[in-house]
């Protein structure tokens, strides 16, 4: 489903917003706007133009690539696109009327039947630069939307996407080119006298937005639980530019199976697994990618899916070296990883698809970016070097680490099956009345069990 409007000329036949006819209009609304692959409907051919004030031809590039690959995800084809320096938007249109004018003209020419736009329009400039181009017209965020959307499958993540969906329509109700501006009558307890459409329409998505983040918080307060369960296990999570190779780099350690196509925002969903065989006492997660200008709705959603990393033992930053852009690709997720206020914990920059690069950058260069930080140079199709990473990986993760030696009686069975979750039992020395244990755990983790120890063999 795609949140983008078209020119309300073009809507002759919708329903009125009368008893028993609000999934009519929805569903009206939906045939309107629906993809390549939607019964009854040719497809969706998109001409697309990145906008921006570029430093050099290697930025100018790097963002047109950004979008062209954005809109392919949603499965819509390209028939055309262009570049646009503009240093600062003009208010009504973005583009600017003339602009606007002549590249809705080659649009047209090239069969496109929308125009996607790589910026953040406001409602108003949504419909303004509709009547202008005769077209109908996406901005970044929405196809940002559709390809989350295409790509959400737990209950979780496609509530998360929902939520921002429909707050990113919520103001846009006007521009979806349905006559809203009806009076509508009725009772007064069914929807007020003289209520309009759009009226109508908004209050359906508030009520929609309310219950959806009911059912959201109960799913966060279920995740809470799952973290407080995992919080003697210290954790590694991977962070990174979207389609930098989290995930095939996820398999590599873990053996994960996780799907790990080449498309942006391929995972939504934060994955844990076990990085050791030693009682999970290191997890490693895989968290959603950033984006540069990523539409602030969406990591509001997010907040709760990254919060892995702000309880993070370790920040595994990938970078996909193969990218010409890979030194703003650390920027951006630097700033996103202080943005969540995890800027203070340990790090590791790990530079990935090195196979890709015939001539890999200097390890001065490398240093230079990540700020002085400790980096790696792997490739994910490497078992070497992926085995090499994972135990360093252990290392840094368990930097909180600590040994202990506890004394646990025969008896105290359910105190052994704690120490044998939370840690690592390096030896086991069986002695009269118990067994003496060597464990080597997170510090707090640590600290608990040899409270309760203490309180066994009381």
């Amino acid at each position: 489903m795609k949140f983008h409007s078209k020119a309300i000329v073009e809507h002759d036949e919708v329903p009125l917003a009368d008893d028993g006819q609000w999934e009519q209009l929805i569903e009206h609304w939906a045939a309107r706007h629906s993809g390549p692959g939607q019964p009854g409907t040719e497809g969706t051919r998109c001409y697309v133009v990145s906008v921006g004030d570029w430093g050099d031809e290697v930025e100018r590039d790097a963002q047109l690539a950004e979008i062209l690959g954005l809109v392919r995800a949603q499965g819509n084809p390209v028939v055309g696109h262009e570049t646009l320096r503009r240093a600062r938007p003009e208010p009504r249109t973005y583009l600017g009327r003339g602009a606007a004018s002549q590249i809705a003209a080659r649009a047209r020419e090239q069969g496109a039947t929308m125009l996607v736009v790589d910026a953040e329009l406001s409602p108003s400039q949504t419909r303004n630069l509709e009547d202008v181009a005769g077209l109908s017209v996406c901005d970044r965020e929405a196809v940002i939307l559709d390809v989350f959307a295409r790509h959400a499958r737990t209950r979780k993540a496609r509530i998360q996407v929902e939520i921002a969906h429909l707050e990113y329509l919520r103001p846009r109700i006007r521009g979806l080119g349905l006559d809203m501006d009806q009076q509508t009558g009725g009772m007064v307890k069914a929807r007020g006298p003289g209520e309009t459409a759009s009226e109508l329409l908004a209050r359906r998505l508030d009520g929609r937005l309310a219950e959806l983040r009911k059912q959201f918080a109960r799913l966060v307060r279920a995740g809470v639980t799952q973290r407080k369960a995992r919080e003697a296990s210290a954790r590694v999570v991977l962070v990174g530019y979207t389609n930098a190779g989290k995930t095939s780099l996820m398999n590599a350690l873990t053996d994960a199976g996780l799907s790990a196509r080449d498309l942006p925002f391929e995972t939504l969903d934060t994955t844990s697994r076990c990085l050791t065989r030693h009682g999970g006492d290191v997890i490693i997660s895989d968290t959603v990618g950033f984006i540069r200008r990523l539409p602030a709705r969406l990591l509001e959603s997010f907040q709760t899916t990254l919060a892995e990393i702000v309880e993070a033992s370790l920040v595994t930053v990938v970078v996909d070296l193969s990218d010409p852009e890979w030194r703003m690709h650390v920027e951006t997720t630097d700033a996103q990883i202080a943005e969540l206020g995890a800027a203070s914990l340990p790090r590791l920059y790990v530079f990935n698809k090195v196979d890709r690069v015939p001539g890999p950058p200097p390890a001065e260069a490398l240093r230079a970016a990540t700020g002085g930080r400790p980096f790696a140079v792997v490739s994910s199709h490497d078992p070497e070097a992926t085995a090499r990473l994972r135990e360093r990986l252990v290392s840094m993760a368990r930097h909180d680490h600590e040994r202990a030696r506890l004394f646990v009686p025969y008896e105290a069975t359910e105190l052994l099956a704690l120490i044998y979750a939370q840690c690592r039992v390096l030896e086991a020395e069986a002695v009269e009345r118990g067994q003496v244990l060597t464990i080597e755990g997170a510090t707090q983790a640590v600290a608990r069990l040899r409270r309760a120890a203490k309180e066994a063999r009381a």
